[in-house]
């Protein structure tokens, strides 16, 4: 097996690059994409029948270029302005919902948003009566604050 692998070293890079690319689906921040990029260049390499040692630099060097000139162009178009989307329960801000059990001054009751029933307390001083449209001005925690839509 060995054997096999010294004869057919653009295996070997092949193989590095498979993996680095499944470890980055977990990261997302092409670091190890880096290292993928590399591991393709020393495929070619192995292909022109240049040996292990060179290879192995040309593995480092095209990395340490990827990781210098082609992952800040990634992250740049990957964090553009105006393109970064609220995930989770910060998407809940600036959403419209209906009060499912009334919100009483100083206290708090529970609206529905998109079926799901959020505890809510009102930032404004009078209370919201059921059935009410409310609007998402802030989250703290499991408990949305709320204002008349």
């Amino acid at each position: 097996m060995i054997e096999y692998f010294t004869q057919h070293l653009w295996l070997f890079w092949t193989i590095i690059a498979m993996g680095c690319l499944i470890i980055e689906l977990g990261s997302g921040d092409f670091f190890i994409t880096c290292f993928a990029i590399g591991a393709v260049c020393s495929v070619f390499a192995s292909f022109i029948g240049v040996p292990f040692w060179l290879q192995a630099v040309v593995f480092a060097l095209f990395s340490v270029l990827s990781i210098l000139f082609i992952r800040p162009s990634l992250l740049k178009r990957l964090h553009a302005a105006g393109r970064e989307q609220p995930s989770n329960a910060d998407a809940l801000i600036g959403r419209i919902g209906t009060v499912i059990e009334p919100i009483t001054a100083g206290g708090s009751g529970y609206v529905k948003i998109d079926g799901d029933e959020w505890r809510a307390v009102s930032a404004e001083t009078t209370a919201i009566e059921t059935g009410e449209k409310v609007k998402v001005v802030s989250l703290e925690s499991i408990v949305v604050t709320v204002v008349r839509a």
